[in-house]
């Protein structure tokens, strides 16, 4: 009957003909089902997209942005209005690099369902070599930056709601430039970063002319939506802090060291927007990290692919990531704001932004990092952050910086935080602190770093430390954390810096520790006798992948926590030792819990074990 729930893909479909539709809405839109085969789908009194378009609650746009130009073509103007309506959620995968005309289509899209729209998230996946203008252009858009391309169509529904009122300030006065606001260190550093670019682009292409000039015109579109003007970022006033015979001060390298470190140890390519004739020539293979392996011998074409797809950035490029990172320190060192001569972002038109942000699988280099930054500290209305392998590195002390800069923000509705990386510069637990400290009113946290900070081994030589800001002793102030999940690297972690988590978060009702490993028994101890004492709304307690043989006693005393609804050992070694004197303990201490409603055990090689919980009603699962 359409309407009975099912579950797929861990999503519960309770319309399966709203989800057939959506999934004929793509096909169509994508060209991947041939409209013309079939005689009442080519008839002109029908439109199959503007028919199912009502349904699509969930668009995908793949590739070399395919649907963007056919959507916001005249004959589709009621189609493209019936989704500014009903489409909630915009998802981008494995995009490529695009032309000119297909950018410009998509800000017009992105303008429409978002601005004029009812969008609400955007998320991006899978995306190698991000190119800058196009990565550019969809944060400033999702954030409610808007300013029309140089020779693109009006917009008629901006004109129907300004007719009739007088320009504002913003739109007026700053959109011509006339004033200039205050930029913010963050904002002059992206404008460096991106002259620099343009000048070591003009350095290695020279005969290429055509395409360069074409790639700053895309890119000047796409800095125009945050308020940039290019003709000043390639032509900077002779006072900037780079001036002409003017030599570099001692401090900069040394703040280039942590401004690069994440470009160093994550290599990125320049992700340059120029178009090639041939779309399957537009990537170029990137060489290795310093000193790995040079591939020799008759089996060296088949590793081809594995360049071409994983290896985002070589040997060629490091220099201009010294460049830029020397660019970019200069910017954040308190240099004069008006060197660069470029308008804030403010300048542009301001209209509606989207509540969701994700971003998985995504390299962000510095430039692109910066941007993302200088929208986050004045994005009021995000409610959910997702930053899912990034390749963020020493740019997670901007990151903190802009969230710390949103928090104080009047309106501000973040709540949910989603931070996971290779790496990380900071110890998790340190960041955790950070994160709570820069964010006291979120709700939800999860963070996951699979390797051990540098930090965690002092004796690398040239370990520098975090900004004295980020960290520190004084005690984490209260905070309204009600769902907290880490990821732990390997390494014993130190239990008083997570009970100091623990104890500022009075709130928490529901926790996840993923490959925790403490030092002694005793750590695990004091973390459950924390949980006990100050986290009084704990309902839901989550331990996997952690070695617990040795941690019988304090299992046991968790089970006697009469505030614990829900309890989760997965592959825990729970019964490695004394199995035949620890079960029966285990239901001695269940019985004398009347709140715990549920037990799950996978992976614990429990065995005889599975009539666990039945005397009692209490669900187990095994």
């Amino acid at each position: 009957d359409g309407t009975r729930p099912c579950l797929l893909n861990n999503l519960s479909v309770t319309c399966w003909r709203a989800k057939f539709m959506e999934a004929f809405f793509s096909h169509v839109l994508r060209g991947t089902i041939d409209v013309s085969s079939d005689r009442r789908l080519c008839d002109q009194r029908f439109s199959p997209l503007l028919h199912s378009s009502r349904h699509v609650r969930q668009l995908t746009i793949c590739n070399m942005l395919q649907g963007a130009t056919e959507l916001v073509a005249e004959p589709n103007r009621r189609v493209l209005e019936t989704l500014a309506s009903s489409l909630h959620t915009l998802k981008f995968r494995h995009l490529l690099f695009s032309d000119v005309a297909a950018q410009q289509s998509l800000r017009q899209l992105l303008h429409q369902l978002i601005h004029h729209g009812a969008v609400s998230q955007v998320s991006l996946y899978s995306w190698p070599v991000p190119e800058s203008a196009l990565f550019i252009l969809i944060l400033t858009m999702s954030a409610g930056f808007w300013q029309p391309g140089p020779g693109g169509p009006p917009c008629r529904l901006c004109g129907e709601a300004s007719r009739g009122r007088a320009p504002s300030r913003d739109e007026g006065s700053l959109l011509l430039g006339s004033r200039r606001p205050r930029r913010d260190a963050a904002e002059r550093c992206a404008a460096a970063l991106m002259a620099s670019r343009r000048k070591s682009e003009a350095k290695q292409m020279p005969r290429a002319a055509p395409a360069t000039r074409v790639t700053r015109r895309s890119t000047q579109e796409s800095l125009t939506a945050g308020g940039t003007d290019l003709k000043r970022e390639l032509h900077p006033p002779a006072t900037s802090h780079e001036a002409p015979g003017t030599k570099r001060s001692p401090s900069a390298p040394a703040a280039t060291s942590s401004a690069s470190s994440s470009t160093s140890s994550y290599k990125r390519a320049p992700a340059s927007s120029a178009p090639q004739p041939k779309p399957l020539k537009r990537f170029k293979r990137a060489a290795g990290k310093k000193g790995a392996r040079t591939r020799q011998g008759p089996g060296a074409e088949s590793e081809d692919l594995y360049d071409f797809v994983f290896i985002v950035a070589g040997e060629k490029e490091d220099g201009e990531e010294m460049e830029i990172g020397e660019v970019a320190c200069g910017a954040l060192d308190g240099s004069d704001p008006s060197c660069l001569g470029l308008p804030a972002l403010e300048a542009s038109q301001r209209f509606r932004s989207i509540s969701t942000l994700e971003l998985f699988t995504v390299p962000l280099s510095t430039e692109a990092a910066l941007t993302l930054c200088h929208l986050l500290s004045s994005w009021v209305s995000l409610e959910s952050l997702t930053l899912s392998y990034n390749g963020l590195g020493s740019n997670i002390f901007r990151l903190l910086d802009s969230l710390r800069a949103l928090s104080g923000q009047a309106g501000c509705r973040l709540r949910a935080l989603h931070l996971s990386d290779l790496f990380s510069p900071l110890p998790i637990l340190e960041l955790t602190r950070a994160i709570v400290r820069a964010l006291p009113l979120l709700r939800v946290l999860s963070i996951r770093v699979d390797h051990p900070s540098q930090r965690d081994n002092p004796g690398v030589p040239g370990n520098a430390g975090p900004p004295s800001h980020i960290i520190g002793d004084e005690e984490i102030p209260e905070n309204c954390l009600e769902q907290l999940e880490m990821g732990f690297p390997r390494g014993a972690q130190p239990a008083p810096l997570l009970c100091s988590v623990l104890k500022a978060s009075g709130s928490l009702q529901q926790l996840s520790l993923d490959s925790a490993t403490f030092a002694s028994p005793q750590d695990f101890g004091l973390v459950l006798q924390t949980l006990k004492e100050y986290n009084l709304a704990l309902k839901r307690l989550s331990f996997h992948d952690m070695n617990l043989a040795d941690c019988q006693s304090e299992v046991l005393f968790l089970l006697q926590n009469l505030t614990l609804q829900e309890i989760t050992f997965s592959f825990c070694r729970l019964f490695e030792k004394r199995p035949a004197q620890f079960l029966p303990e285990m239901v001695a201490a269940m019985k004398g819990n009347s709140t715990l409603k549920g037990l799950r055990l996978p992976g614990n090689r429990l065995g005889g074990g599975q009539t666990l919980g039945r005397e009692r009603g209490t669900e187990l699962g095994l």
